[in-house]
């Protein structure tokens, strides 16, 4: 039988105003009533079912679950509920081929055509492994064509490809190119590129709940998206998913991710090294620093500039961008950030290193960048004043 206080608790999930769950509650009080009020009026206003945020402070984490992982059977969102990363995943992508790099079967540098003999004597022999993974080989557009439906049409697809700027010149937010990176990287290491990234990556960071094919046994995990029209939706995965946009994962997992990505934690040298390298910096827009996939901020910054550089018209659109000649090592007095959203899901990473905080938002509906952007950087604002949760 069910506890007065647990279907009380259920009650304030189905009204989207549930109390936050959290580890040691006596120390996170202030936090918590100050986090209800920038979440609570954002998910109202969104009709959010649910969201999960995870917070790093120096390798000490804190879980904030409010509503619902499906309206229709009353799941409340734990720190283990699954979420589609969305664009999220190209960081992992980033991650592997970084790693490739590492291990000396890769360079960056290299052209596209050295690892894929199937598109010697196209654009790809001008084309560098770093533009692939910084949005700038030239113009893709943001997905395939709908008639892509298979790897010999994808192959087909490069083949003809013509991109309307020299590599170097534009960013262009796009899929096929952090997908070709991916294939890249895959092949680099002998691996179909899912098992590559669960053996090599996922694995070795003990993501024990992040996964491409979520198994049978975790499926009660993974969360319901929520559509426009309310309606439940999960993933319908075309070709190149998986390497743009197909990780599901829990705040549980991303956050370690995120102290991985801040040097926090043990992991393998080589892992972690990689992980550095996704953060050098090859490229500046308008708003800030293109590193691989992960964009990047001087520290501190504002709102404002924030807001800008994650607007949809540095998604949407051609930005010129300044090539960053030598390439820029990793900084830690940066801000780092990456946001995703698939059709019913959304997510928000960002971490600064110097201060050792970082910060993760999913929820299991897609709403506008620039109100996550708010509530990650005022959390941000909280605890750098505090420092303690």
């Amino acid at each position: 039988m069910q506890s007065l206080k647990s279907i009380s608790v259920a009650v304030l999930c189905l009204s989207f105003l549930s109390n936050c769950t959290h580890s040691k509650k006596e120390n996170t009080s202030g936090f918590t009533n100050y986090l209800n009020t920038l979440v609570k009026p954002v998910m109202e206003k969104n009709k959010i079912p649910g969201i999960s945020i995870a917070v790093s402070v120096k390798g000490k984490h804190t879980f904030f679950n409010y509503g619902l992982a499906s309206k229709e059977n009353h799941i409340e969102i734990t720190n283990k509920t699954l979420f589609e990363l969305g664009s999220v995943s190209k960081t992992f992508t980033a991650t592997l081929a970084s790693l490739s790099q590492v291990n000396g079967t890769l360079n960056f540098s290299d052209p596209v055509s050295k690892y894929m003999p199937e598109l010697k004597n196209t654009a790809f022999d001008h084309i560098k492994l770093y533009n692939l993974g910084t949005h700038t080989a030239g113009g893709f557009t943001l997905q395939l064509p709908d008639e892509v439906t298979n790897n010999k049409q994808l192959i087909e697809y490069y083949k003809n490809w013509k991109p309307d700027y020299p590599a170097g010149t534009q960013r262009m937010y796009t899929n096929p190119s952090i997908g070709l990176l991916g294939v890249i990287a895959g092949r680099t290491m002998q691996q179909p590129f899912t098992a590559a990234m669960t053996e090599n990556v996922f694995a070795k960071m003990s993501l024990n709940n992040t996964f491409y094919k979520i198994p049978a046994k975790n499926m009660n995990d993974y969360a319901w998206g929520y559509d426009n029209n309310d309606k439940p939706i999960r993933l319908n995965p075309g070709v190149l998913a998986d390497e743009a946009y197909g990780v599901k994962s829990c705040t549980q997992d991303m956050i370690k991710f995120v102290d991985a990505n801040m040097g926090i934690g043990k992991i393998d040298s080589k892992l972690s090294a990689a992980l550095m390298k996704t953060h050098t910096g090859y490229f500046n827009t308008s708003e800030m620093t293109q590193d691989l996939i992960w964009e990047q901020y001087n520290y501190p910054v504002t709102l404002e500039q924030l807001q800008k550089g994650n607007s949809y018209d540095l998604i949407y659109k051609p930005n010129p961008v300044s090539e960053i000649i030598p390439h820029q090592k990793p900084q830690t007095d940066v801000l780092i950030n990456k946001t995703g959203a698939t059709n019913g899901f959304a997510s928000y990473v960002m971490y600064v290193p110097s201060k050792k905080i970082g910060i993760v938002i999913l929820a299991n509906k897609n709403y506008p960048n620039s109100e996550r952007i708010d509530i990650a950087y005022k959390i941000l604002s909280y605890v750098e004043k505090n420092m303690s949760l």
